[in-house]
């Protein structure tokens, strides 16, 4: 298995959904593991992790979309 690094937190499923997608677009996979809880969904975080070499071009990916 690939070494996996965290690259963004959020509570909200459909950020972290677009995020996701932007990312894979651009040939970046991504896991994503939810930590909510399934009865109370404002309780935990949605993790997004990227393989520790293509880290730095998923920031400027992210950054990139943030900002449009």
């Amino acid at each position: 298995m690939q070494n996996l690094i965290l690259l963004h937190r959020t509570t909200n499923m459909a950020e972290a959904t677009i995020v996701k997608g932007l990312l894979e677009e651009n040939n970046v996979p991504v896991f994503l593991m939810n930590k909510q809880d399934s009865s109370y969904l404002n309780f935990g975080d949605i993790e997004l992790y990227v393989p520790s070499h293509l880290h730095e071009v998923a920031k400027q990916l992210l950054q990139q979309g943030l900002s449009n």
